[in-house]
């Protein structure tokens, strides 16, 4: 019996799966962590919990499916992207990690692309500009504001190639997950020697750098004990969330794209060629398929939104056996397309795409007597989808193909919000069979490492397939048709007074 294992490092939790040859799952088991906010827009995180989590969803797993230690034959990781793990020369992590919505970099922002020669030119080096969330401007931040800690800094690993190093005692990356650190060189796929060295880093601070099905080590003895697993598994390079959500949900090929609201909000195109926005709105980052790429735009808190007002304005919706979920999906159900004339921006942790401001806010505009809780409710469901075609409507001003959109994530559990997504983007709305995205997907990837596929393309056409359609209502496009302006133009009067706002 040959298993594959996928443990996916993620923002709330780690979740693993088990799956067999064919793709089918076996078993899968979560465990929650932790975040901390010691300032406002400021977000960390302890890697021992991801540790601990990892290892625990492991075991629940291999219990589960009552697998012996011969069956796993390869683990995939996947992880939360750009958050930094500091190291010391013993392996020591020396502080909390910083993650992908920690907003504290914007002044090394700035430095970097002074230091680049500009944003054209750094965009030029490493296809994308510099943002917060970003891992380069984390470790200058720590440079300039922790020079005690900076002095002690060996390595500098992402969130789940911090798990592998605990794992196999490998210090490796892989292609996707590095490109979000602002210190690839994307086109070439390898660390960029001419940023690293007009930010003064040395290459020794990063890891080695793999494709994603690459075999990047073994488990150690004492782990391998530890899991119930064997000496014999290897763990391949994996992806960083976006991507692994890509394999997981079969955006392996050109045309196909996958909208995924989790707590952020992704818009993913598969691209066959290097490609790049030249005003840096979009990522452009290698993709876990071997020599392709993919270009991405992001939302910051989109299921984060929902999540956010559900639980600190509506926790006493639920009650008589329903879940607070569910009663706002209802309510919001009977509310009209375009929630008469309510928007809602989801910048509650700022914005990425297109923005790209640590220093947006969230907020309802237009709120009248007549709205009611599910009409706030529904809008927070439209705003995010807006910012979603906000990237949408990059891609295609830019010319990719986008033949079919793939939903996944929490989001699209939803009937409601999937209409939403096919209503917005005027487009139909698919679903496939695997909902677990990313474990799932380097689950697949850890089956081609173990060479259970040839390639990544090969796995996903044996195990991926379309379940459902979501068409799209033509009326309701409609309406939101004539809404997408108006809220693209909210963000720009209001920008001035964001930046008003945070020096209260």
């Amino acid at each position: 019996m040959a298993v594959f294992l996928g443990s996916d490092i993620g923002t709330s939790g780690t979740k693993t799966l088990a799956i067999d040859e064919r793709g089918k799952i076996l078993a899968e088991a979560s465990q929650e962590y932790p975040c901390y906010h010691p300032h406002a827009l400021w977000s960390e995180q302890d890697p021992d919990d991801w540790w601990q989590a990892t290892v625990g969803t492991i075991q629940a797993v291999v219990k589960k499916a009552k697998l012996k230690a011969a069956d796993v034959k390869a683990i995939g990781l996947s992880g939360q992207m750009h958050g930094s793990v500091f190291l010391d020369k013993s392996g020591k992590v020396i502080r909390r990690a910083l993650l992908w919505n920690d907003q504290r970099t914007a002044a090394e922002c700035e430095e970097i692309e002074q230091r680049a020669g500009g944003r054209k030119k750094l965009i030029q080096m490493v296809a994308n500009p510099a943002l917060t969330g970003f891992t380069a401007p984390k470790i200058l931040w720590l440079r300039n504001h922790e020079p005690r800690n900076f002095d002690r800094l060996a390595k500098v690993l992402l969130p789940k190639d911090d798990v592998r190093r605990r794992l196999t005692g490998e210090f490796a990356t892989e292609v996707s997950d590095a490109s979000g650190m602002l210190l690839l060189d994307v086109a070439k796929r390898r660390w960029s020697k001419k940023l690293l060295e007009k930010l003064e880093l040395d290459e020794s601070l990063l890891a080695k750098c793999h494709e994603s099905e690459e075999v990047t080590g073994r488990l150690m003895p004492a782990v391998a004990k530890q899991l119930g697993l064997s000496t014999d598994c290897v763990v391949v390079g994996g992806a960083g969330d976006c991507a692994a959500n890509a394999v997981g949900t079969g955006v392996v090929t050109r045309g196909v794209l996958s909208t995924s609201i989790g707590t952020s909000g992704v818009m993913f195109v598969h691209s066959d060629e290097m490609q790049f926005d030249p005003a840096g709105r979009l990522h452009t980052f290698c993709h876990a398929v071997h020599g392709k790429w993919h270009m991405m735009g992001v939302s910051l808190s989109a299921g984060g939104s929902l999540q956010w007002f559900a639980e600190q304005i509506c926790q006493d919706a639920g009650g008589k056996g329903q879940k607070v979920y569910d009663v706002l999906n209802a309510e919001a159900t009977k509310v009209k397309p375009g929630s008469e004339g309510l928007f809602f921006l989801p910048y509650l942790t700022g914005e990425r795409t297109p923005h790209a401001d640590p220093l947006a806010r969230g907020c309802f505009i237009g709120l009248t007597l007549a709205h009611s809780r599910g009409h706030l409710a529904r809008s927070v469901m439209e705003g995010v989808t807006y910012a979603l075609k906000d990237s949408l409507a990059i891609i295609r001003d830019l010319e990719v193909p986008v033949k079919e959109i793939r939903a996944s994530g929490g989001g699209s559990k939803s009937p409601l919000w999937r209409q939403i997504q096919a209503d917005v983007f005027g487009q139909d709305v698919v679903t496939i069979n695997a909902e677990q995205g990313p474990a799932y997907g380097v689950a697949l990837l850890a089956a081609v490492g173990a060479g259970a596929y040839q390639n990544i393309e090969e796995a996903c056409a044996a195990t991926i397939r379309v379940v459902s359609r979501t068409p799209t209502n033509q009326s309701a496009a409609q309406v939101y048709d004539r809404g997408f302006p108006q809220y693209q133009r909210l963000y720009p009067a209001l920008a001035s007074e964001f930046r008003a706002i945070a020096k209260l």
